[in-house]
């Protein structure tokens, strides 16, 4: 039950979602960024791609938007270029369109205006953990960490309390496409050619199509101009609307990628809590400049995302070619032993170097104030209410190489 050794043999496929059960394979990560920091990686499933697993080279890859191109998508797997322009976000854009999308939403998300939300994110875990902690055993994933970023989802978007469960499922339906524990229609597993035209090739994509165009209809009826959804609809300085599909891209981005990567932050923070008692401690004093950012570079929800190159060039002394993908690894990079100290312990007061927003580069994530807030305060309140955590079964990960959490994370706790 242990968290802290990897388990794979250090040539795991980092193609397969099966490789990633167990969570990521840091031994072969860790060999790559000894031995071949920019590798050619094989692909059954579609075109090979290239590997980049260490942490100087994924921060400086990530500055070269004009190299390497979010414009083929952002996942290994291939796309015709109508599947391509029928599910990109903004996203899957460069600059200058996705600085101008971006700039309609961006002020929503700012440090400033994420502030504002303290009080409201604090009620909300109170609440959270009232029902939890009463029950002393349970599952930390589903009772705790999956509940405060779909309350503030609803706060986010606009949307009725009692949607929230079904937006989640959702929202997991399309992220987790590949875990037959979010979805009946598992996308290496079986033919899904008939969604390929919706977002991550998921039927759930078309019910949440369906579900924003309402939502729209009817805060349009009631005069309601608030929100992110919105914004993101007004015209831009040459008077161009974003288009209908777009727009419902958009908010499939926002459901699903909004909720799981704070979700599994917090899922992997708890676990982590199991296992290094100090924590409890240290999250009771004077750690939150930093700490939140630190169980967000343990988490590393997000395992990488893809680029492709628009031009011929070097790197590692490898020649990569026009067109070819290049994957940025994430979850490598965040413990990469040449960027952190002791990476496979989690230590509060780290300064914050981890790669987990897309630092520097124009797709650095939208929502990493949220992200911080709600890590901060969930657990915060958390080590002010108990006195001890534990881990009283095993934990289980998403079957994804691209989404990386614990879904299931069975605790007891005893309160203070």
């Amino acid at each position: 039950m242990t968290i802290w050794t990897p388990t794979d043999d250090g040539h795991a496929d980092l193609s397969s979602h099966d490789a990633f059960v167990d969570g990521a394979p840091h031994n072969t990560f860790a060999r790559l960024r000894r031995d071949d920091p920019m590798h050619w990686t094989t692909y059954e499933g579609g075109e090979d791609f290239w590997s980049v697993t260490r942490h100087a080279d994924i921060l400086e890859l990530n500055l070269q938007f004009k190299r390497l191109s979010s414009a083929k998508g952002i996942r290994m797997e291939d796309q015709t270029e109508e599947e391509y322009l029928a599910r990109r976000t903004f996203q899957e854009t460069d600059p200058p369109e996705h600085s101008q999308n971006r700039k309609k939403v961006s002020r929503a998300f700012s440090r400033g205006a994420v502030a504002g939300f303290d009080a409201q994110i604090r009620d909300i875990v109170n609440d959270i953990l009232d029902r939890a902690l009463d029950t002393r055993e349970f599952d930390a994933t589903r009772l705790i960490a999956r509940e405060l970023p779909m309350r503030m989802l609803g706060t986010i978007i606009g949307t009725p309390e009692e949607d929230l469960p079904w937006l989640v499922e959702k929202g997991d339906a399309l992220m987790a496409n590949t875990d037959p524990d979010f979805t009946d229609f598992v996308a290496d597993q079986m033919d899904t050619d008939e969604f390929r035209l919706m977002p991550f090739n998921s039927p759930a994509g078309a019910e949440l199509y369906v579900y924003a165009r309402e939502l729209m209809q009817k805060k349009a009826e009631a005069g309601d101009t608030d929100g992110v959804l919105h914004m993101i609809l007004q015209p831009d300085k040459e008077g161009n609307v974003m288009p209908e599909r777009e727009f419902q891209n958009f908010f499939c981005l926002l459901v699903a990628a909004g909720n799981d990567t704070t979700r599994y932050s917090i899922a992997a923070g708890i676990q982590a809590m199991c296992h290094q008692p100090e924590l409890l401690e240290q999250m009771r004093g004077d750690v939150w400049e930093t700490a939140a950012d630190e169980i967000i570079r343990w988490a590393s929800p997000a395992s990488y995302f893809r680029r492709t190159a628009t031009e011929d060039f070097s790197f590692h002394s490898k020649k990569i070619r026009e067109g070819e993908k290049v994957l940025l690894w994430f979850a490598s990079g965040n413990r990469d032993e040449a960027a952190f100290d002791d990476p496979f312990r989690v230590r509060l007061d780290r300064p914050a170097n981890h790669v987990s927003f897309g630092q520097g580069g124009p797709h650095m994530c939208l929502g990493m104030w949220l992200a911080r807030l709600e890590v901060r305060i969930l657990f915060q309140e958390l080590a002010r209410r108990i006195s001890r955590i534990e881990q009283v079964g095993d934990h289980a990960f998403v079957r994804s190489n691209f989404m990386g959490g614990i879904k299931r994370l069975p605790v007891r706790i005893t309160p203070a």
